[in-house]
């Protein structure tokens, strides 16, 4: 069945931050999937479900996806080039479970697990995620995608900031994220998935 757009909808279009995209489409929250999910209209929102709940965040501003571009440069050099498996900038749809499907930043999935990676999406979870903050998602990347990530069992999470040019390496220990540490400047990063990672910190941001 199609899914219909609510007649205010495009006067949510444009979202200071992440928000509960309630009364979009025939499908109850808590109740999304992946199916209803992508039968959405394509519009300017970057749509996630977590727990079976739609969500909606605002477009990403020119620092976001200039850290993008960056990462993503020195990720395939250091990942892809050297055949330690494959990354994958937005939007990248990743079903980490049954009613879970996000477009983490970045994603990277090692050589020996890319059979999780299909033509329409990841299926699965990956090695590595990596999540730009902005003023409109930070509290949703630090919290709800946090959550997430640590109930699907991702081993390892980077949170970078472009505003204060830091990021911030999370590994799981249990079901938990522990912090391994903030890193700037000409530090790199102290990462289990890819230890080979050569980038400073620095060099991540314009």
């Amino acid at each position: 069945m199609p899914i219909t757009i609510p007649t205010d909808y495009t006067e949510r279009t444009s979202i200071p931050t992440v928000l509960r995209a309630d009364g979009v489409g025939v499908v109850a929250q808590g109740q999304w999937t992946y199916a209803t999910y992508a039968a959405l209209p394509p519009d300017d929102l970057r749509h996630e479900i977590i727990g079976g709940v739609l969500y909606m965040a605002p477009a990403p501003n020119t620092a976001h996806q200039g850290a993008i571009t960056r990462f993503v440069a020195y990720l395939f050099r250091d990942v892809e080039q050297v055949g330690l498996g494959r990354v994958l900038p937005a939007p990248c749809d990743v079903e980490l479970a049954a009613h879970t499907v996000v477009q983490p930043d970045v994603v990277v999935v090692l050589a020996a697990r890319q059979h999780i990676i299909t033509p329409a999406r990841v299926i699965g979870v990956p090695d590595l995620v990596l999540e730009i903050a902005s003023p409109g998602t930070v509290t949703y990347d630090r919290h709800t995608k946090l959550e997430a990530y640590a109930r699907a069992g991702v081993p390892e999470y980077w949170l970078a900031d472009p505003a204060s040019r830091t990021v911030e390496v999370l590994v799981l220990q249990g079901q938990r994220y522990m912090q391994v540490g903030v890193f700037a400047g000409a530090v790199r990063l102290p990462s289990r998935i890819i230890p080979t990672f050569a980038a400073t910190v620095e060099q991540c941001f314009v």
